[in-house]
């Protein structure tokens, strides 16, 4: 199936559930508030797709229980009867509970009880148990399940597929947040900005990857739903239908990390890899390195509550993860790119998104910077894509994707790409929250072209743009240098100490240098001519990087003549007039 059918297939299979899960919702009003729906909808949906999963393998599970159910260690044979790492021995399905609606409670309970322990993890974290209680003593429970059970509701990965699967998680996720006033965009990525940042990921090693087969390990440190992972998984897979992709994740939301952790079980993967916790001060993955790390962690939040926990790590210098730098405590964005450095192999490649301030924020010598520094020194960093505008649900500002590895090809070592993107998108006939645009199969077929070439050039689809640049890492650094001024006394002589001038602290200044510049030359060129007595306080000289993007891109747009402006409004002056003198019937005169 090519992209544009399968997106076709997906857009359809998402709208039916949709629609059928919000009309279930429906039926809880008052007994929940619209904010409160996900804590039944969402592990309803999970479960009844861990159901329609098994329903195929069922008999031979149960034929295999009562064969094994003696031994110690029986789980081996019944993943191996179910076709998947998870089964349930419970002899109930949806169909048999509503066959005993006096029992329901009792039998929903028995029939949960019945999944293997991966499974019970996944519930205990949406924890519920107090729900079915709720929902069974204000005889909802029953209604609950025979709609879950309805033809329409079929969730089967042979009909819904794991993309498909995400999606409707997504669309649940944001109403539940809407409802709640939450930023929905905290807890997954649209799947148009994670295809291309899976190219991206790809692009330098796609036909090794095809020659050689794939075997690639694949590491989300803020995965949400999981998307990001499952998305990876099917770009390896469709590079080699074999391909033995094994995923990682970590997660701090509960009802997110369920979601994964079922979404991972289905697709064949291994639920063990999933991990809940904080990924700053919680490292589920210490001493583990990996082939891809993709990721879009929170930026322009605050991370005071970690600071003690993440200063304790920093303070471990390179034994820790967070040696180099600790930016401000209102930002914790670079703890992650720092983060995902410490996960990827030697040969290891990392797509992570981040938004402006990243590129600049922080003063020579401090935590950001050098976190820059450490990065572009170190030649890690390959490319830089500013995305459009309006591409998130729950911001519309400028963000970027940031393209890392430990082993940059030949013909880009030292050199750093920027590509201005911001332009390649196509408007939705739809806004999505705060998403206006959709990078489309086009769009990113364009940038990941700009990317491939490495060239300074610019790409056209239609009137839409792409631009690249190639800087060399040097060009990115700069020494920020205190320029001294000395005290005049009343003659305008210079008030000396020990022989030595005296600053005068009012007109201290800095400057910063480019790194390519030999500091005493641009001293001499830039500074000296304008003040002969000034001097360079070298014991203060520190070296900053910082990422100017927008400067970079800036074009010079000629302002239009006076004469043309005054034409302009003249003519909009006359139409106005026109206008007025049809709607009162009398004639104006305007002066020239």
């Amino acid at each position: 199936m090519n992209e544009v059918s399968r997106h076709l297939q997906t857009s359809v299979n998402i709208q039916e559930k949709a629609n059928l899960i919000w009309s279930i919702a429906d039926s809880i009003r008052g007994l929940y508030k619209p904010h409160q729906y996900g804590e039944v909808i969402l592990p309803m949906t999970v479960i009844k797709r861990f159901h329609d999963t098994l329903l195929p393998t069922r008999d031979k599970v149960l034929e295999t229980y009562e064969k094994v159910k003696h031994l110690e260690v029986k789980e081996g044979f019944l993943q191996n009867a179910s076709g998947y790492v998870f089964y349930n021995v419970s002899n109930f399905t949806f169909e048999s509970l509503l066959a005993d609606p006096d029992n329901i409670e009792e039998n929903f309970l028995a029939y949960l009880n019945g999944f293997s322990e991966n499974v019970q993890d996944v519930l205990k974290n949406f924890e519920f148990e107090r729900e079915i209680r709720k929902l069974a003593n204000n005889d909802k429970l029953f209604f609950i399940i025979q709609e879950f059970n309805s033809e329409k509701a079929y969730m089967g990965p042979d009909k819904i597929t794991s993309t498909d699967m995400g999606y409707i998680f997504e669309d649940l996720i944001k109403k539940f947040s809407e409802s709640y006033d939450e930023e929905a965009g905290s807890h997954f990525t649209s799947r148009d900005i994670i295809y291309l940042m899976t190219d991206l990921l790809i692009a330098e090693e796609k036909d090794i990857l095809i020659d050689e087969g794939v075997a690639k390990t694949v590491y989300d440190q803020t995965m949400g739903t999981s998307q990001m992972l499952s998305a990876m998984e099917e770009r390896l897979e469709a590079l080699d239908s074999e391909a033995d992709v094994t995923t990682f994740g970590q997660e701090i939301n509960e009802q997110t990390y369920a979601i994964a952790k079922a979404d991972t079980m289905i697709r064949g993967g291994n639920p063990d890899n999933m991990r809940l916790g904080n990924t700053l001060t919680e490292d589920q993955f210490e001493g583990y390195t990996f082939d891809y790390c993709i990721s879009n962690p929170p930026f322009g939040t605050d991370w005071k509550s970690e600071y003690k926990k993440v200063k304790d790590e920093h303070g471990r210098g390179e034994h820790g993860r967070f040696g180099v730098g600790l930016p401000k405590k209102n930002d914790g964005q670079l703890l992650f790119l720092l983060n995902g450095l410490s996960k990827l192999k030697d040969s290891g490649r990392m797509a992570i998104i981040h938004n402006g301030s990243a590129l600049f924020s922080g003063n020579a010598g401090g935590g950001e910077s050098e976190i820059r520094r450490y990065v572009i020194e170190n030649d890690w960093l390959e490319a830089i894509v500013q995305l459009p505008n309006d591409s998130f649900y729950n911001t519309g500002i400028a963000t970027y994707v940031w393209i890392l590895t430990k082993e940059k090809p030949k013909h880009r070592i030292g050199m750093v790409q920027l590509i201005d993107a911001s332009n390649m998108f196509e408007k939705r006939r739809k806004n999505i929250g705060s998403k206006r645009v959709d990078i489309s199969e086009e769009c990113r077929e364009m940038i990941v072209k700009a990317y491939g070439e490495f060239q300074n050039k610019e790409y056209s689809l239609g009137e839409r743009g792409v631009e690249s640049k190639i800087l060399e890492n040097e060009e990115f650094g700069f020494y920020k240098v205190t320029v001294e001024t000395p005290q005049y006394d009343e003659e305008r002589n210079i008030v000396l100490k020990n022989g030595k001038p005296v600053a005068d602290t009012d007109k201290r200044d800095t400057e910063e240098i480019p790194l390519k510049e030999d500091i005493q030359e641009y001293f001499d060129k830039e500074i000296k001519p304008f003040n002969s007595d000034a001097w360079i306080d070298e014991k203060k000289t520190k070296i900053g990087y910082e990422i100017p993007f927008t400067r970079l891109f800036y074009k010079f747009e000629k302002l239009e003549k006076s004469d043309d402006i005054a034409a302009r409004i003249k003519k909009i002056e006359a139409e106005i007039v026109k206008s007025f003198e049809v709607l009162s019937g009398e004639e104006v005169r305007v002066d020239d």
